[in-house]
């Protein structure tokens, strides 16, 4: 494993919500990706997941509240907990998953990514 610079990865893609793999921790993803716009409601029944964001500004909707997220900061979704990612403007965020984590949770669709690229 060498270092990582995370501005030389996030540089190296544009798509928004397609995480990409940029290590591995235990049993664990280390993922970025880039968020721009709405994702969907979903969740993931098994996993945690963690939101670190490195650029931009992150909201998070909860069913019983919203969770504002700015520059260095993070939060954890629970498992079993819905969830909306909402970015107005492009966010650049670190996700910290399970490798057996599904990117969209219960929800498959188009948005679906179901096999990370590696950088």
């Amino acid at each position: 494993m060498e270092k990582v610079r995370l501005a030389d990865k996030f540089a190296l893609f544009e798509q928004h919500w397609t995480p990409k793999i940029v290590g591995e921790l235990n049993d664990s993803y280390v993922l970025l990706a880039k968020l721009k716009g709405e994702l969907f409601w979903h969740m993931h029944a098994g996993e945690d997941e963690l939101f670190l964001v490195i650029k931009g500004k992150l909201l998070l909707k909860l069913r019983d509240r919203d969770v504002r997220l700015e520059e260095g900061e993070f939060f954890i979704v629970p498992k079993g907990v819905e969830h909306l990612p909402i970015a107005d403007e492009e966010a650049q965020v670190l996700l910290l998953e399970p490798k057996s984590t599904k990117h969209t949770g219960n929800v498959v669709n188009e948005q679906t990514v179901t096999a990370y690229e590696r950088l």
